[in-house]
């Protein structure tokens, strides 16, 4: 698979706070472009430019690859077919200018001076970077979670330069349970003592690894689903031994309590987490996820998307409750009131949130369906007797 990672320059980028930056892109490619093959992904709140490829090793210390079962040679997204282009976002921290970053005026990291950041920047720089590397109109954009979000807003933003989108386990908005568990998450963050206003990079201060650790574990508790928790935890013990090496506060009540495999499992991913991304990059990107509205601007979600004559197809996953069916489902209906072709895919699942990365038996045909034929020529239900929008018989693999 001929692949490319570099990052792109490109110069002073004025974002919709009003406040302007020197901006690189870090991006990687997957595949060969013939003008008209252009697929774009879009990544999750901390994901990467670094979709697929080694899942272990080669990630300049970013998290593993993270859709390699999706994306590749004779995968769902057939990079021997498509030309894949993935970048990470402004604000994130993997490569793309963001807190973390040096603020070239100043020398120092940019910390809370850098701009504040929206789906509609990292929309707006992603365009900027296909422009930059001479890729035109996209067949597809595609992408899960904040990641979806960001595709519906290319399909607002650039109706004339995408023909299909594929916004995964996704919504227009998010609802306020899950505004709330991102606003704990941000003050475990700026509560931590070392916080210090966001001014901790360097190498003399203390990252603020504690609030970190605990808003990742706020934001893994909504990943999963009852079911899955159920599944894979139980209310299993750990053990002491488990308990001595567990990345938490101490706690002298827990010499008397267990210590179960649920808290292992969230300390151990907590420990993981801090040890690769920036405290204030993950307060940027959960603002950037909570401002989005797709009908901003517009009297509603179908008017938003009124400029948009292409293709979508929507997926969503019934032990999501961090993006629900329901969402899912409206999103559809404004697709269908704009007289856009749209399929919506619902998976049985209970895995929650993360179905879409962990099962990709699941994500992926519907996927390569839709990528390859759209919905046009397809079977579809009656939309008047069903539950949920129109799906086509093949994504149901009938």
């Amino acid at each position: 698979m001929n692949r490319t990672r570099d990052t792109a320059d490109l110069g002073r980028f004025e974002f919709e706070c009003g406040r302007a930056v020197p901006l690189e892109v870090a991006y990687e490619t997957y595949g060969e472009y013939d003008g008209s093959n252009a697929v774009l992904v879009c990544h999750a709140l901390t994901g990467s430019a670094h979709v697929t490829g080694p899942k272990r090793g080669d990630t300049d210390g970013q998290a593993a690859a993270w859709w390699s079962d999706v994306i590749g040679p004779g995968k769902a997204v057939d990079t021997r077919n498509y030309f894949v282009v993935c970048a990470n976002v402004p604000g994130s921290c993997y490569g793309t200018t963001g807190p973390a970053s040096e603020n070239p005026e100043t020398g120092d990291p940019y910390g809370t001076d850098f701009p504040a950041v929206t789906v509609g920047d990292w929309t707006r720089a992603q365009a900027r970077l296909l422009d930059h590397l001479g890729v035109g109109p996209l067949h597809a954009v595609v992408g899960g979670s904040v990641g979806g979000m960001n595709v519906l807003e290319w399909a607002k933003r650039y109706p004339e330069r995408v023909d299909r989108v594929a916004p995964i386990a996704t919504a227009a908005r998010l609802d306020p349970q899950m505004l709330a568990i991102d606003a704990i998450a941000r003050r475990a963050i700026t509560t931590d003592p070392n916080w210090n206003g966001g001014a901790y990079h360097g190498e003399d201060r203390d990252a603020p690894t504690d609030g970190l650790a605990v808003a990742r574990q706020l934001g893994h508790v909504g990943y999963l689903s009852k079911e899955s928790m159920d599944r894979k935890f139980g209310r299993r013990s750990a053990g002491r031994a488990a308990m001595a090496e567990a990345f938490a506060p101490d706690d002298p009540a827990g010499d008397f309590f267990p210590y179960r495999e649920v808290e292992s499992y969230l300390d151990y991913q907590a420990e993981k987490f801090v040890e690769r991304f920036d405290a204030t990059s993950y307060l940027y990107l959960t603002r950037a996820m909570d401002n989005y509205d797709l009908a901003a601007g517009y009297d509603s979600d179908a008017d938003a998307l009124a400029g948009f004559s292409g293709e979508a197809l929507v997926v969503s996953f019934t032990g999501d409750w961090h993006f629900t069916v329901e969402q899912a489902e409206r999103l559809a209906e404004a697709f269908e009131t704009a007289e856009i072709g749209v399929a919506h895919h619902v998976v049985e699942s209970d895995h929650g949130h993360d179905a879409f990365l962990v099962e990709p038996e699941e994500v992926g045909p519907p996927l390569r369906d839709f990528l390859d034929a759209g919905v046009e020529g397809r079977a579809v239900s009656d939309a008047d007797e069903r539950e949920f929008a129109p799906v086509h018989a093949s994504l149901f693999g009938k």
